[in-house]
């Protein structure tokens, strides 16, 4: 499959040429390749995210976000980045947060596909935002909880505990969402009005994963101890405070193979085969083919979340 605005499309060598213009934001070093492994260059990486922002940028326009820039690609050395700077681009914008060491400091959103856009020309590969956005950073909407188990752990076990995760939170009376991670493992995504502050969120998180843990612990644990984890699947809930972030959905990850973290409906969980089951290449595919969106209505739940 041809990918706009690369070589591939054009029919001419992307190396040798100096910039192209995707969305109306120019590209320099197209033809540079970005992962050594299967050849896939900066140009490819711009293209990929035009084509998939139709369903990335609701989950990513408005919240603070942190990003993963990788200027040598990902076999040098990459970096996370969640404060602003000009040289980002124009359509990178700039929200004033609390820091916690006191005082603030500009952390960066986005708000259109061209903000998107200029941080991959500055070499952003992962889109990392909040649970929260930047009118009311201190009210968060989204929770996610990840499953990452240990190596030994077949995937069918991974699948099996996103379901019983469903479940669980069904109980509770709540909807949730789930995504492949881009590594090993499954996120499972809990939208909800927004009302509580970080602390509840993070109360009700801890005890939701311990809730599980009690329940069945010779298959979860909610430490991040190594040694514990073992056979075991570690209910991560840790990321859900204020200035914590978790991977976007068809964002690319800056690991081997130019994997993506993919947002499923339930019904498609059966038929992945990993955590890292898609890269560029199959998610394209899967854009091009979507009909509806696999997160239809997450931005309409108005569910409440509860107290623990």
């Amino acid at each position: 499959m041809a990918i706009p605005g690369t070589a591939a499309a054009s029919g001419k060598p992307a190396r040798g040429r100096k910039a192209t213009v995707i969305e109306g934001v120019a590209i320099t070093h197209p033809g540079r390749v970005v992962y050594a492994d299967n050849g896939v260059t900066k140009g490819e990486v711009a293209a990929y995210y035009a084509a998939v922002a139709r369903w990335m940028l609701p989950e990513l326009v408005n919240r603070p976000l942190s990003m993963v820039r990788c200027p040598g690609g990902t076999e040098s050395a990459c970096f996370f980045q969640k404060h602003h700077a000009a040289k980002l681009g124009p359509s990178v914008r700039a929200v004033p947060l609390e820091e916690k060491q006191g005082g603030t400091d500009d952390y960066v959103y986005i708000r259109d596909l061209k903000g998107l856009l200029e941080l991959v020309q500055m070499n952003t590969l992962e889109f990392h935002p909040w649970g929260a956005r930047v009118d009311k950073p201190d009210a968060p909407d989204r929770i996610v909880l990840d499953l990452d188990p240990a190596p030994e752990v077949p995937w069918k076990a991974v699948v099996a505990a996103a379901r019983d995760m469903r479940g669980r939170l069904r109980e509770a009376g709540l909807e949730s969402f789930v995504r492949t991670s881009g590594g090993k493992g499954l996120h499972v995504v809990l939208p909800f009005r927004r009302g509580p502050g970080w602390p509840q969120v993070k109360d009700f998180c801890e005890a939701f994963a311990r809730g599980m843990v009690a329940r069945q612990p010779e298959l979860y644990v909610a430490t991040a101890s190594k040694a514990e984890r073992q056979g075991r699947i570690f209910i991560d809930w840790l990321r859900n405070a204020r200035g914590a972030t978790s991977v976007c959905g068809w964002s690319l990850r800056a690991r081997e193979g130019a994997p993506v973290a993919m947002p499923l409906r339930w019904e498609e969980l059966g038929k992945v085969t990993g955590g890292a089951a898609f890269d560029l290449r199959a998610a394209l595919e899967r854009a091009a083919g979507l009909k509806a969106d696999p997160w239809e209505g997450i931005a309409k739940l108005q569910q409440r979340l509860p107290k623990p």
